[in-house]
């Protein structure tokens, strides 16, 4: 087996030198880097991982948790993840809340137990306040993905939810709508409430009163709520469209909608947060305000690093990437 000393030889340079040149440590000439690394490559030498780790009191190894790997949000968020992870030499677990309290805290006493570098999370809402304490009071580096939660001060990667909400309702108000309902995930979840606050706004600039019975506080995974899709449709300001605050909210109302017997968009008009990987699959195509979710997981990942690495700045950090309109065919002009 090829060892440093090895290397040292025949580079002619000392093993701490090959050491330093292996952990990108210490203060070493170009010159000689690059003999070192040279040798490397002809002798074959792949360093031991569980060696490096001692010494620079790394393992090389992150988290990443998310809440629901079946939205196609958080599955191309996880190819970021994993892409930008392996360019900086980490590896990645990922895990899978769905949503649920319980699973994410037993996620994160896994993490606290494995010896990870950082995590990159994805919190289910407000309640995961005490989840991501245990992780600060254990000194553990972790980005929030997507959503915040109060009481918590850490660098954060985020959509613009109340922006893209705001564009949504006014291109369905451009378009002649002026009963717009709204099915939404639970006001729990930093997403809900500013994407319902965009609702609103959109409502205010085209002059429309605001009506409680048009909005439909749910999850955001696995919408079947035919009583209150009933209950959207019997109110005596009949929607003409409906903006779901995610693409899997949109899914499910599509659904409902033609079990009913009524086609998108010629009898009522859908939008919706987030696009669908399948969006060209899927008839009728989805009107979205679309999220870069390849960005969320490889910048979020390069922040963690960083962070982790000590090259980040001392005050915690906030993107906010804009979402993009993308017009199909799911909204059109409202019947006479």
């Amino acid at each position: 087996m090829i060892t440093i000393y090895d290397i040292a030889k025949k580079a002619n340079v000392s093993a701490m030198t090959v050491s330093k040149v292996i952990n990108q440590t210490g203060r070493i000439s170009q010159a000689t880097r690059e003999r070192v690394q040279q040798v490397i490559e002809e002798l074959g030498y792949i360093p031991n991982s569980n060696a490096r780790s001692l010494v620079l009191q790394r393992t090389q190894m992150l988290s990443l948790l998310i809440t629901d790997i079946t939205n196609p949000f958080y599955t191309t968020l996880a190819r970021g993840a994993e892409d930008a992870a392996n360019l900086r030499g980490y590896r990645l677990l990922f895990s899978n809340s769905d949503e649920d309290y319980d699973k994410e805290k037993n996620y994160v006493e896994t993490i606290l137990s494995t010896r990870v570098d950082g995590v990159l999370f994805a919190p289910a809402g407000d309640r995961s306040l005490s989840h991501l304490k245990q992780l600060q009071e254990r000194s553990i580096p972790f980005v929030i993905l997507d959503r915040t939660v109060p009481g918590i001060t850490s660098d954060v990667i985020a959509g613009d939810s109340r922006d893209g909400a705001l564009q949504l309702i006014r291109y369905l108000t451009n378009l002649g709508h002026r009963c717009i309902a709204l099915v939404n995930g639970s006001s729990e979840v930093s997403t809900a409430r500013l994407r319902e606050e965009g609702y609103m706004e959109g409502l205010r600039e085209a002059q429309l009163p605001f009506d409680e019975g048009l909005i439909l506080r749910t999850g955001y995974r696995d919408f079947s709520d035919e009583v209150g899709i009933d209950s959207l449709l019997a109110h005596q300001h009949k929607p003409t469209a409906i903006f779901a605050a995610n693409n899997m909210l949109a899914i499910g109302v599509i659904r409902l909608l033609r079990k009913r017997g009524l086609r998108v968009p010629e009898d009522i008009s859908v939008v919706c947060f987030d696009d669908l990987d399948l969006a060209s699959a899927f008839d009728p195509f989805l009107t979205v305000a679309a999220q870069p979710a390849y960005d969320f997981g490889a910048i979020g990942m390069q922040m963690l690093i960083d962070r982790i690495e000590g090259k980040a700045p001392e005050e915690p950090q906030t993107v906010i990437l804009p979402s993009e309109m993308r017009i199909r065919a799911s909204a059109s002009i409202p019947s006479p």
